[in-house]
């Protein structure tokens, strides 16, 4: 794939002209308007690309503790003004979930930010080649952990406080090629979840966020020569989200890579045409026929 720019893939998914791969003044963690003072946020397979300043507290959520002491320390050179807490859990089982959000509840009484990052990309195989246990597992993370934990974040929030759910998503879930079908369909399973999330609890903005690409562990090896995006610049973006000011986007797809000033200009054209959101297309209803 040499002879294609690497910008390709950014410019194929743009919605907005300008497009960013760093963070930017308008997603800037330390502006006063994007205060996070006195929140609480939960990210799932935590990461110092989201960590950003201005939290009260960061609860940081993956099975590895090692890797959580490492993005601990990672974020202890950004700011030490945030409580870290680290707590290792299996977020496929019940019990660990349930017994996380305890824990969160004895220590801060609430939580107000859930940023889903955890995820999973299994086999690249066609389906009929596919071992069922791998291409599996993408839905027992993707879909079932992200389910669990919202649940419990909802359950601890409550009906009358305001939050935000960030669950991040992929590219992959509204593209089909060949391959990748477990870690594509998982993905999009994410985005109506996060449409049903918005529309049963209208107190937490629900935002489902590609976020660029950016060379992961989980990056396959052709798209790394594109893999130029900044993990700041979604963490920056997921701050945002985490404000009054992107309420309105609740139950939408965006990409870390768009202009949120844009996307504010466009507000009314967004709502208007449902943009943003899944569709079922065709022209529909009875009368067409009479």
């Amino acid at each position: 794939m040499s002879d294609i720019a690497d910008d390709y893939y950014l410019k194929e998914s743009a919605y907005t002209r300008t497009l960013y791969r760093e963070p930017y003044p308008s997603i800037d963690p330390t502006s006063p308007a994007l205060s996070q003072a006195g929140r609480v946020v939960v990210i799932t397979g935590a990461s110092s690309g989201i960590g950003q300043r201005g939290w009260a507290a960061i609860i940081l959520v993956a099975l590895d503790l090692d890797g959580l002491q490492e993005i601990e320390k990672a974020l202890k050179q950004i700011t030490t003004d945030v409580e870290y807490i680290l707590q290792p859990t299996d977020i496929t089982s019940p019990n660990a979930v349930d017994a996380l959000f305890e824990v969160i509840k004895t220590k801060y009484g609430h939580a107000d930010v859930l940023i889903n990052n955890a995820g999973t990309f299994g086999p690249t195989d066609r389906i009929a080649d596919s071992d069922p246990s791998l291409w599996w597992r993408d839905f027992e993370i993707n879909v079932k952990g992200t389910y669990l934990v919202s649940r419990a974040f909802l359950k601890l929030l409550g009906a009358n406080r305001s939050g935000s759910i960030i669950t991040v998503s992929s590219g992959f879930a509204v593209y089909v090629d060949g391959g990748a079908s477990s870690y594509s369909v998982s993905k999009l399973t994410s985005l109506r979840f996060s449409e049903y999330l918005a529309a049963e609890y209208p107190n937490v903005n629900c935002v489902t966020i590609q976020p660029g690409i950016m060379d992961t562990t989980i990056a396959i090896d052709h798209h790394k020569p594109f893999a130029l995006d900044s993990p700041e610049l979604v963490g920056s973006t997921g701050v945002w989200l985490a404000t009054d000011a992107a309420a309105w986007l609740s139950g939408r797809f965006i990409s870390a890579n768009w202009s949120v000033d844009e996307l504010i200009a466009r507000k009314e054209a967004i709502l208007a045409g449902d943009d943003l959101t899944i569709r079922y297309q065709g022209k529909f209803g009875y009368e067409q026929f009479e």
